[in-house]
């Protein structure tokens, strides 16, 4: 604390402009979120949509398709009909006109006449059924186009719900990374802070991302009670995890993780039938201590391993102190 006020005493505190900036930006990385879900939404919908009026498309289509073929086969034969019954018409026609000619019997002329009548009602009522087939045909051709218009124009949009999800995906990836990489900053900003605070104590050591310390710090062998000395190095990472808290913004979801290890030596008593029930009360009390000086429950949580995530897998007196430890890591939560 005594280094805050130090900072503070030498020049300006630029940090609340940096939160407003910070927060602005977060804000806005929640706002494109909102939108990509909503939109994902509703473009979910309109691809729902769209799949059941392509299918219903299609079959009507399918249906056309095969009434316009059986129109056209009728259309054949009504031409062939047509066809033969104009050469009928013209075959009586030669005979009334040459029965004319030659003088024959009324009787049989009219006959001829009759029977040529009917062929030209019979044609008329051919040609008529014709022009129907061909308006129909038409209309069907119509009704086609329409149709494969309403299927390009549900492709288009189709694709272009394609893109836009494409791109607030991109967008989504980014404002992700964005958090991975002020979260890491962060990270790198308090395990130099608990450098300062620890200074260069040889059971205390960074491996990776994590702050290690040996258990021996903070419990005596087999217990899970802390003791005096342990919570003397807590009460700095208190300090630590307080200031931690007033630098990140509340939008970024994150969390100390407590881990306690312990060595591949067994243990069974009435309070610790094993080496995950040890571990793990040490790391719920070194988070309840936590707790106790002010730290937020939401950013804390305790885990225990046992003996399972050994750092030396050796045998020796050495390896299994190594084993023995607290480690604390700041990650999302």
């Amino acid at each position: 604390m005594a280094l805050a006020r130090s900072r503070r005493d030498r020049g300006i505190d630029y940090w609340p402009g940096f939160v407003d900036a910070l927060s602005t930006l977060v804000l806005g990385i929640i706002f494109l979120l909102t939108v990509f879900v909503v939109v994902q939404f509703y473009l979910s919908q309109e691809v729902s949509t769209k799949d059941t009026v392509l299918s219903r498309l299609n079959a009507q289509i399918a249906q056309l398709t095969e009434l316009l073929s059986l129109e056209k086969t009728g259309t054949v034969n009504l031409n062939d009909e047509i066809a033969r019954l104009r050469a009928s018409l013209a075959t009586a026609e030669g005979e009334r006109d040459r029965l004319r000619a030659e003088g024959a019997a009324q009787g049989r002329s009219g006959e001829l006449s009759s029977a040529l009548e009917d062929e030209k009602r019979v044609s008329t009522r051919a040609l008529a059924q014709v022009e129907l087939l061909n308006q129909q045909i038409a209309a069907l051709r119509r009704q086609l186009g329409a149709l494969e218009e309403a299927l390009d124009a549900s492709e288009k949009r189709d694709k272009e719900s394609q893109a836009r999800i494409s791109d607030l995906g991109q967008r989504l990836n980014v404002a992700l990374a964005q958090r991975v990489q002020e979260l890491a900053r962060f990270r790198s900003d308090f395990f130099g802070r608990l450098r300062e605070i620890l200074g260069n104590r040889p059971d205390i050591r960074i491996v990776g991302d994590r702050f290690v310390f040996q258990s021996e710090i903070f419990f005596d062998t087999g217990q899970a009670v802390l003791r005096q000395e342990g919570k003397q190095e807590l009460d700095k990472l208190a300090d630590a995890l307080l200031d931690l808290e007033k630098q990140i913004p509340a939008e970024i979801g994150w969390v100390l993780r407590v881990d306690g290890h312990t060595d591949v030596r067994p243990i069974s008593s009435s309070q610790f039938p094993s080496n995950w029930s040890l571990s793990a009360a040490r790391a719920i009390s070194v988070v309840q201590f936590l707790i106790g000086k002010g730290v937020s429950p939401q950013h804390l949580v305790a885990a225990g391993f046992g003996e399972f995530q050994p750092l030396d897998p050796g045998q020796s007196d050495e390896a299994y102190r190594r084993n023995r430890r607290i480690e604390l890591k700041l990650t999302e939560r």
